[in-house]
């Protein structure tokens, strides 16, 4: 698996993770325990991780919409 994503917005994270499941894509957000073991204040950020075979159509849905993958 691949990171695709590094983000402490909740919203952009789930908008992505939607869009990406909707076309087939599984994916896999890292970190959200820690995230909340930290009091939720979004300073640490959560990643997207991704499957090697499906990297290039992820990142090609993410900039479609505007999100920035890595």
């Amino acid at each position: 698996m691949q990171e695709i994503l590094r983000t402490t917005d909740p919203v952009t994270l789930s908008h992505a993770t939607a869009l990406l499941r909707g076309e087939g894509i599984d994916c896999f957000e890292m970190d959200v325990n820690m995230s909340i073991l930290e009091g939720s204040i979004g300073i640490l950020p959560r990643r997207l991780m991704v499957r090697d075979a499906d990297i290039a159509e992820a990142k090609t849905i993410l900039t479609d919409i505007g999100i920035e993958p890595l």
